[in-house]
């Protein structure tokens, strides 16, 4: 995988849990917003946004079936690997979104979080 992969839940999911009710991630809604204020960097980078039932299909074919919480950015080549990433057979992957931020500046020219 050459190019950084950053798996997203779908804003406005639902859960069955709650009937009638739609929903947001707490912790993939600073990088939506990260997302939404500069779309021209948005394209250096794939962005996948998936349905928050499990399995996540997407997620499991990128990792596994035991990694499927999101949000997840799993590093490609293009950039050298953070020695904080987490490894899973050839991929390396970042589940923090505090570091997920920092690294979308540090890979991607987004501005940093203060």
């Amino acid at each position: 995988m050459s190019r950084d992969l950053l798996l997203l839940l779908e804003p406005g999911f639902t859960d069955p849990r709650y009937p009638g009710e739609r929903f947001i991630c707490p912790d993939g809604a600073p990088i939506e917003g990260l997302l939404a204020s500069d779309p021209p960097r948005v394209a250096r980078l794939d962005v996948k946004r998936v349905p928050f039932e499990r399995p996540r299909k997407a997620v499991v074919e990128v990792l596994d079936a035991e990694h499927q919480s999101l949000p997840v950015l799993v590093l490609g080549d293009e950039h050298p690997v953070p020695a904080d990433a987490q490894t899973l057979g050839e991929r390396r992957f970042v589940t923090d979104p505090r570091r997920i931020l920092e690294l979308l500046a540090a890979r991607h020219g987004f501005p940093k979080v203060h």
